[in-house]
Order: C-alpha cells, then sequence, then structure tokens
C-alpha cells in the first residue's frame, strides 16, 4: 500500500484534464487508423510512422519561422498524396488485410531510419510563439498547445462523423465497407472513394503529428510507444466510427492520468495495455 497515495482535489483535477488532454491525441492519432481499418479493411501500422514524420517535418519548418499551425498547409496534402499513393499499391497489388500489416510495419521502419538519418536520434523540442503559453480557469492551467489538440480532435472528429453520417460519399463508403459487390452493383466507385479514405487517412494522421509535435519531445523510436496505447483506443471505440476513437482516447488518457496520480508513472502503460487485452478477449469478434 506504500506505493498508493491519495492526491489532493487540485492536483487531482489537473491530472484528469492532462488526461482529457492527451486523450484526445490518442483519438486523433486513432481516427486516421480506425477509418482504414474499419472502411478499407487494411491495417496500416505506417498511420504511426506517418505521424512522427509530420512531427519532425513541422518542426523543422518551425525551426526556420514558419508558424507550426501554418505548416498545417503544407504537411496535409503532401501526406493526402502519400496516403492515397501507397494504397494505390497495395490495391494494385492486392495486399491482404494481413500482408498489410506486414508491408506498413516495414515501411514504418524505414521512415524510422529516415527519421534518424536525418535529424538523428536525439531528443527534438519545438519551440513556438505559444508553446509555453497557458491560462488559468477555476484553478486549473490550461496549456496552449494542448488546447488546441483538443480542439482539433473534437472538430475533426465531428467532421468526419458527420461525412460518413449525412453525405452521399460517407454512405458510399460505409456501404463498401459492409457489401463491396452490392455497393458495386449500385454504381458505387469504390477504387476512388478507397484513394480519397486512404490519403484522408494519412492527412488525418499528419494533423496528428503536428499536434504531437506542438506537445512532446520528439525521438524517432517513440513511436512504437504509441502504437499499444492508439489500438486500445480504436478497438475500444470501434472500428471504422468516427467518435469512437475520441471517446476511448479519453477514457485511457484519464484513466492513465489518475492511475498516474495515484501510484506512480511507470503504472500507467498498464492502463491501456490492461483495456486492449480485455477487448480482444471479451470482443474477438467486433469489427464495427
Amino acid at each position: 500500500m506504500s506505493g498508493f497515495t491519495l492526491p489532493s482535489i487540485s492536483l487531482l483535477s489537473q491530472s484528469i484534464l492532462s488526461g482529457v488532454f492527451v486523450g484526445a491525441l490518442y483519438g486523433l492519432m486513432g481516427l486516421g487508423l480506425s477509418l482504414s481499418w474499419g472502411l478499407l479493411k487494411l491495417i496500416n501500422l505506417a498511420h504511426f510512422a506517418f505521424a512522427f514524420l509530420a512531427a519532425y517535418l513541422c518542426y523543422q519548418m518551425a525551426s526556420k519561422g514558419v508558424d507550426p499551425l501554418l505548416t498545417l498547409l503544407v504537411i496535409v496534402p503532401a501526406f493526402f498524396a502519400v496516403g492515397a499513393g501507397l494504397h494505390w499499391v497495395m490495391a494494385r497489388f492486392k495486399v491482404t488485410p494481413f500482408n498489410s500489416l506486414l508491408l506498413t510495419f516495414g515501411l514504418t521502419g524505414i521512415v524510422e531510419a529516415v527519421i534518424q538519418t536525418i535529424w538523428t536520434a536525439d531528443f527534438r523540442k519545438l519551440e513556438s510563439s505559444y508553446g509555453e503559453q497557458k491560462f488559468k480557469v477555476v484553478g486549473l492551467f490550461v496549456p496552449v498547445p494542448e488546447l488546441i489538440t483538443l480542439l482539433l480532435a473534437v472538430g475533426i472528429s465531428l467532421a468526419v462523423w458527420a461525412v460518413l453520417r449525412y453525405t452521399d460519399l460517407g454512405r458510399a463508403m460505409r456501404a463498401a465497407a459492409e457489401d463491396a459487390p452490392i455497393a458495386s452493383a449500385f454504381g458505387v466507385n469504390q477504387k476512388r472513394n478507397a484513394l480519397l479514405l486512404a490519403g484522408t487517412c494519412a492527412s488525418l494522421a499528419s494533423i496528428a503529428g503536428v499536434c504531437l509535435a506542438l506537445s512532446f519531445t520528439l525521438a524517432p523510436s517513440q513511436m512504437y510507444a504509441w502504437i499499444g496505447v492508439v489500438f486500445a483506443a480504436v478497438m475500444l471505440g470501434g472500428l471504422g466510427r468516427a467518435l469512437g476513437p475520441l471517446i476511448a482516447g479519453t477514457v485511457i488518457g484519464v484513466s492513465e492520468a489518475i492511475t498516474m496520480a495515484v501510484t506512480a508513472p511507470s503504472w500507467a502503460p498498464i492502463v491501456s495495455f490492461t483495456l486492449l487485452i480485455f477487448i480482444l478477449v471479451l470482443r474477438p469478434g467486433r469489427a464495427t
């Protein structure tokens, strides 16, 4: 029992708020992975590599005086093209879901090597005009970079949810994921929609990468540390769902934050991996 301490109300409240912020990043990073896995039936581990590559590109441009948020104007279209191109290659060679896991894992290793070659394995920290800005609300400190991440995560998740639910394009994508032959028979252009979706997933990863650069110190090998917790958010939230990863990521983030406040930081990974194990054991057949 010596490892457990009862934190003050203010510390616990601040920890919960921090958990909401990091949970929003979990959800934003998991959104593209969830859509790719649930709607395209491809497990794209390169999603994490894209996020970290975008983070380093944001860091590089910010070091030249470009506002980190303005880097999105370059990074998002570039990663859309990369994601669509990667999907075209996998579709051209009829890559199966399991082989997509292996292929994109190999691609992740290549991207990590490229990052280490260009930026080395040293830790990098993005410096921006609002990087250290924070304000106080009802006694709680709200860092501006984390608030930006939360607003982007909520706004993008709601936008994706609205597109999937209320537009013809979104309904076509969901129909193709449920029954591709029937969707084709009704005139759904699956190849075009798949390229659009794959590009969008890569763009979402790049946005998460910029948010990652705003709040965290970067190192190439750290991309693997995000895989377990983001996978847990994706599985808990449901594959192919827009709001699921955000809600699940927030639950995991808050749970980790409370665990760290009550026990020790080393206990935090137990939360996400325990949730992932329970999900896989209790709901092994869940696909959407």
